[in-house]
């Protein structure tokens, strides 16, 4: 029997003065574009326009955390998003991608102090990766939440 997992309940608030870039993988793009579709209407909610967000496509999840620390690099994000899928196959393949993948962008937030929303799935079947296609939304609740908390922490020792 599956476990129900409690989620957090997350405010919305006015976030449409921050600038966000999303690095989205290609491989398994059935998965990934309905991640990014997810993602784009959660900042939607929080009042950022399309104008102030910029989509990257790499070709697989592997990629993603070079250009993310590209972009934490060029000062021109205050958040950052990443959208991938890895599926397991027959093959030791999935567990060399999901170890890079995540320790790369773990890096690159720890390095640059730039908050990054973790919407890489990793999944045993296609399948359960498509029915978690809104986690893009969470991605990027989650990058938004970590931003104004670094924002008013930062404001509150002025």
């Amino acid at each position: 029997m599956a476990q129900e997992v409690q989620k957090g309940e997350f405010e919305i608030f006015d976030a449409s003065a921050y600038r966000v870039g999303i690095v989205s993988a290609q491989f398994n793009r059935d998965v990934t574009d309905g991640l990014l579709t997810s993602a784009l209407e959660t900042a939607e909610k929080y009042g950022i326009s399309r104008e102030k967000i910029r989509v990257f496509r790499v070709p697989g999840s592997v990629e993603i955390p070079v250009i993310l620390k590209g972009l934490a690099e060029s000062k021109n994000y205050d958040a950052l998003v990443a959208l991938g899928a890895v599926v397991r196959g027959e093959t030791d393949h999935y567990d060399y991608v999901a170890k890079i993948v995540s320790e790369g962008v773990l890096r690159v937030m720890l390095d640059s102090g730039i908050p990054v929303g973790f919407g890489v799935l990793t999944c045993t079947m296609k399948e359960q990766a498509l029915t978690r296609a809104h986690s893009g939304g969470e991605a990027m609740a989650a990058a938004l939440h970590s931003l104004r908390i670094l924002r008013l922490e930062a404001d509150s020792r002025r």
